[in-house]
């Protein structure tokens, strides 16, 4: 019922800006925290940023400085702004969202990802 669809990725040089956008669909009575995570070839998924409902930011020391984090309540969607971008930075992001459904549950779902390459 709950869907979350990502958008944005892409191949990019090293020093160049992505927007990644996604967009949670259904029946959503509200959406507390939202975030985004990458995992690179055999890597571990990890943490990029994450935001609450209240805009309280948390950030990766990786990405500090260069990622923004953003949200529009009004349209269920999480965006993640990412500057200065690193060949590290290469992975696939993947959203998150931690979402109350108006069947008066409480689901954490994920997003199906979107590929980042940062490279020259």
């Amino acid at each position: 019922q709950v869907q979350l669809v990502e958008s944005g990725g892409g191949l990019v040089q090293p020093g160049g800006s992505l927007r990644l956008s996604c967009a949670v669909s259904g029946r959503i009575l509200s959406i507390n925290v939202m975030g985004w995570y990458r995992q690179a070839p055999g890597k571990q998924r990890e943490l990029v940023a994450t935001i609450t409902s209240g805009g309280s930011t948390n950030y990766a020391d990786s990405v500090k400085g260069r990622f923004t984090i953003s949200r529009d309540n009004a349209k269920n969607t999480v965006y993640l702004q990412m500057n200065s971008l690193k060949p590290e930075d290469t992975a696939v992001y993947y959203c998150n969202a931690d979402v109350w459904e108006l069947i008066n549950r409480y689901r954490n779902y994920w997003g199906q990802g979107t590929q980042v390459t940062v490279s020259s």
